[in-house]
């Protein structure tokens, strides 16, 4: 799951997933940390679920992944899209209720 708060010149998206699913360490990567595994890892919340936050520009996009241990590879079902194997993020604008509006993804199929 994807938690986002939009601030003046940035969004803080909050990555995720219940502390057992998978049952390993966790870590966000992205092209936001250089795909550097452990930069971004998920920690225990009080509400039982792991979770990090990485603040990323407004107006941007980022492709991420999920890396548990034993090189185990996942995507966000909440992504506002893919981008080839990966999940991508579009931080675009407020909603007039405070929550963000997402754009879908490029046609990818439309590139030559």
């Amino acid at each position: 799951m994807l938690e986002r708060a939009l601030r003046k010149n940035s969004a803080k998206v909050t990555f995720v997933l219940p502390a057992d699913a998978p049952a390993a360490e966790v870590s966000v990567v992205g092209d936001f940390n250089d795909w550097r595994p452990g930069v971004h890892a998920l920690t225990l919340r009080k509400d039982g679920n792991r979770a990090v936050t990485v603040e990323l520009p407004k107006g941007s996009s980022h492709s991420f992944r999920y890396l548990a241990a034993g090189d185990y590879w996942f995507n966000e079902d909440m992504a506002d899209g893919q981008d080839g194997p990966n999940s991508r993020i579009h931080v675009i604008r407020r909603h007039p209720a405070g929550s963000f509006q997402t754009a879908a993804a490029p046609n990818s199929s439309s590139r030559s």
